[in-house]
């Protein structure tokens, strides 16, 4: 990447947190970086294989949320294409810590909620219906790969019962072409910096389906309340907020539309993270059994809009 010379010498410190690539603090001579490369199987329970050319579309969702949002996303350093790498600005964890970490320890505030609802918001309606960025993210195979097979089908195949109405939003979210999807938008994703939410980890970068991501972020906040009942409001108001951050910037299409679409998928990733192929960790049994009778009902019966699943998802 020409980023150092043969003769200089690098010290590489791995990175925890990952389950889909090598991460690494690269010390230089004159400054620190972040390397970052991905694996061709995942580090989960589950066999998960993943073609590394992901790495390139994540590449190109940083190009072009960046150009954007200019401050929600580090600055690209370099890329190495073969190699399936790529180099990053390095965001010390001290100033820049995970919305994961602070919302599960009870220090997130609900403007980073606000922020990162309206940094969405702002990305979709940017790439709404564009043909040129449609084209640039060539990713439906990979995406199905990488987020709908491991997600929604294998949900289908450990819930019979619910099978059909699983790949009929299989079928939706597949064939709904709108924006530019980040795929993997989750508080483990985004931290919380001095100037706003800064977004990593677009490896599930696809052109499709806007609910997709509301969705995706809206299951963390709400799995987190049934992990913690006494915070259940807190979590809640941070969804309600990001919600209404991001319904602000939602012309594409009628809001309605979009809410109700999104609502339909929720229960779904609900079921995913307690029995498909990646489950959340930090739920226990008692909390995982609420979830999967909640989100099994809501397949039954969907809910129309995400107002209504939030005041019906009480834990």
């Amino acid at each position: 990447m020409k980023i150092v010379s043969t003769n200089q010498r690098i010290e590489l410190t791995p990175l925890a947190g990952g389950v889909s690539s090598d991460i690494f603090r690269a010390d230089l001579p004159s400054r620190v970086v972040c390397v970052k490369r991905a694996l061709p199987r995942l580090r989960v329970a589950a066999e998960w294989n993943v073609p590394v050319e992901r790495n390139r579309y994540e590449v190109e969702w940083m190009r072009v949320a960046g150009a954007i949002v200019p401050q929600a996303v580090p600055a690209l350093l370099g890329e190495d294409r073969a190699a399936g790498a790529f180099a990053m600005e390095w965001l010390p964890p001290a100033r820049y810590p995970v919305w994961k970490a602070t919302l599960m320890d009870g220090s997130a505030a609900q403007t980073t909620a606000v922020q990162v609802g309206d940094v969405l918001g702002r990305i979709h309606a940017a790439t709404a219906d564009r043909p040129d960025i449609a084209e640039r993210f060539p990713t439906d195979a990979l995406f199905h790969a990488i987020r709908l097979d491991p997600y929604l089908v294998a949900t289908a195949r450990a819930h019979p019962d619910r099978a059909e109405r699983l790949h009929a939003l299989v079928a939706t979210t597949a064939a709904t072409k709108r924006v530019l999807v980040h795929g993997d938008f989750s508080p483990k994703n985004i931290l919380a910096g001095p100037g706003g939410p800064v977004i990593l980890d677009a490896e599930c970068a696809w052109f499709g389906d806007p609910a997709f991501d509301l969705a995706f972020v809206l299951n963390h906040l709400l799995l987190k309340s049934a992990w913690q009942p006494p915070r259940s409001a807190s979590y809640r108001a941070m969804a309600e907020a990001l919600v209404a951050a991001y319904g602000d910037r939602v012309r594409w299409e009628p809001w309605l539309a979009l809410d109700a679409r999104t609502a339909g998928l929720l229960p779904a990733l609900m079921l995913a993270r307690i029995d498909g192929k990646s489950p959340v960790e930090y739920l226990s049994e008692a909390s995982r059994a609420f979830v999967r009778a909640y989100a099994r009902e809501a397949l039954r019966a969907p809910p129309r809009s995400l107002a209504e699943l939030m005041r019906s998802f009480a834990p």
